[in-house]
């Protein structure tokens, strides 16, 4: 089961990527920005995802989940 954590992993950054540039697109014209490739929509995921981790983390490790 492990193995096939990676891959998972994987195909979830780039589908919350594509997500993530898909909905930047219906989004920015209603508060007025440009919209953003699907490079920069990675660069966000990551960046998304750097702060989110450690979150989960903590709380699973304080809920005992």
């Amino acid at each position: 089961m492990g193995y096939l954590a990676i891959p998972t992993a994987v195909g979830g950054f780039f589908f919350s990527s594509f997500l993530a540039m898909l909905f930047w697109g219906i989004i920015s014209p209603w508060v007025g920005i440009s919209t953003i490739s699907y490079l920069d929509a990675m660069v966000v995921t990551i960046a998304i995802w750097l702060v989110i981790a450690p979150l989960a983390a903590a709380i699973s490790r304080r809920t005992g989940d």
